[in-house]
């Protein structure tokens, strides 16, 4: 048997590599195991990459719009496909490989290959079945290979994979998953997504943004339907006004297939049935978790709609065996793995004053144009909550430096309880709010009331200053609108 460890990660990504760490910097004997890639999907093929995309596509959008900051910009603006697509390869080589520096900085061995569980405390690594995804950094020097390993705590942080609907899957060239809409061999000219969740309509933004003619076709009466219905409407007719098509309470039946096109039957809200024929289609209905093939109905691993079930601190019903991320459950992002693998391993560590984690408090982002982010509850889920509410609202519109930027179509809306000040929930839609949602996690984290945030000073000109005027706006106080 190999050498003992205290503490085994299956998988890299977010969650993985985190724990990885942070059990290194405790003390503890540490390995990960990655099959594919380090740094995970996140990395790879999701949150970084995407990102990339989307900077590719605001730069082109500002560019068509030079006129308006008073600039000539002379010839045709066009992009340039090949190289979008190798700007983000290349930034994901870099995060891949900046995880392999971690691991070596931190003195984390890395096992290359597929793990599955034998018994509490052990794992046999085999030959991977899937190769690396290119581009691979090289890996770190400290990597071993097949065998068989040992440790008292096991962690799964084996992510999640795109969902598939029967009878809709996609097959990799008409029918996408995220991976294949990140490096599209050539642009199509028309594109149908199935979905309208984060990445759905952050793909759907990339390629309307491109010049692609988008329809959206969503089950739910909303788009992003987790976000606040308000804020949801608001970033619907921001959508429609760059030309995308939307269905809402629409759902794809049936698709056929032609020589280089798809035809989705889509059953509208009245019952009719819709063709729409589109050169590609994204399927973006979700994801669910990498449960399977790795040990876990054999040692009696409780799962739940393929995710694994755990406690607060990331424990499994099987002692020694602990799960984060993804792969244990929504909401599946890549801060709440990261939080999740600090608190498991601490928790493993014995370290005092481990709390799980409340996820009310973990913020959502949305990269789309505009932006769209929040935190805590929606005023639906305050009111059923039992909550007698106030309701603060602030328009980009009423901003100078929002005026400034040419960015002057958002909002932000904030929801305290009447009785006791407490900030249930905020909600933003325009430029640059996912940078912003974090002044109000801090502020919910601190337990901070409204006559604290009123109280708070905040620079300008900056868009920031929303944030303050929605807080005022909830007690009859704005000063700007």
């Amino acid at each position: 048997m190999a050498d003992n460890y205290d503490v085994i990660v299956i998988g890299s990504g977010p969650g993985g590599y985190i724990a990885a760490i942070r059990a290194a910097q405790l003390g503890l004997k540490t390995a990960v195991v990655e099959r594919e890639h380090l740094a995970g999907i996140c990395s790879n093929w999701g949150c970084i990459p995407t990102k990339a995309l989307l900077r590719s596509a605001e730069v082109l959008h500002l560019a068509e719009h030079a006129k308006n900051y008073g600039l000539k910009l002379e010839g045709s603006i066009s992009p340039d496909l090949k190289a979008i697509v190798d700007r983000s390869r290349g930034i994901a080589q870099r995060m891949n490989g900046g995880v392999g520096f971690l691991m070596k900085k931190n003195k984390v061995d890395v096992i290359w290959g597929e793990a599955k569980l034998t018994k509490p405390g052990q794992i046999v690594v085999s030959k991977s079945s899937k190769k690396p995804m290119e581009p691979q950094a090289p890996l770190p020097k400290n990597t071993l290979g097949e065998g068989t390993y040992s440790a008292k705590h096991i962690i799964v942080a084996t992510g999640a994979r795109p969902r598939a609907l029967p009878g809709i899957e996609p097959d990799g060239k008409l029918i996408w998953t995220y991976f294949e809409a990140m490096v599209p061999p050539e642009m199509p000219k028309s594109l149908l997504v199935m979905g309208s969740g984060a990445i759905g309509i952050e793909f759907a933004s990339f390629y309307r943004t491109m010049g692609v003619e988008v329809t959206v076709v969503e089950v739910m009466p909303a788009v992003m339907p987790v976000e606040d219905a308000e804020i949801s409407a608001f970033a619907k007719k921001q959508f429609e006004k760059q030309g995308m098509k939307i269905h809402l309470e629409a759902k794809v039946t049936k698709v056929e297939k032609g020589a280089n096109s798809v035809t989705a039957h889509v059953e509208m809200k009245d019952g009719k049935i819709e063709k729409i024929t589109a050169d590609r289609m994204i399927s973006a209905v979700g994801v669910q978790g990498n449960i399977e093939n790795i040990g876990l109905e054999a040692l009696g691993v409780k799962t739940d709609r393929g995710c694994i079930v755990i406690d607060g601190y990331g424990k499994t019903n099987v002692p020694g065996i602990y799960a984060i991320g993804d792969v244990a459950g929504p909401p599946m992002l890549a801060h709440k793995a990261e939080h999740e693998a600090v608190i498991c391993v601490e928790k493993i560590a014995g370290l005092p004053n481990v709390h799980p984690m409340d996820k009310l408090k973990i913020p959502g982002c949305t990269y789309c144009n505009p932006q769209v982010a929040s935190v805590g509850l929606t005023e639906a889920k305050a009111k059923e909550a039992g909550h007698d509410i106030r309701v603060g609202r602030f328009p980009f519109v009423a901003n100078g430096k929002a005026i400034a930027l040419g960015e002057d179509q958002g909002m932000v809306k904030t929801i305290f309880d009447k009785k006791t000040g407490q900030l249930l929930g905020a909600h933003l839609v325009g430029a640059e709010v996912t940078e912003l949602i974090q002044g109000f996690v801090v502020a919910m984290n601190l337990e901070t009331t409204e006559e604290e945030l009123m109280h708070t000073i905040f620079p300008h000109p900056t868009i920031s200053e929303t944030m303050k005027e929605s807080v005022l706006d909830a007690y009859g106080r704005a000063l700007n609108a």
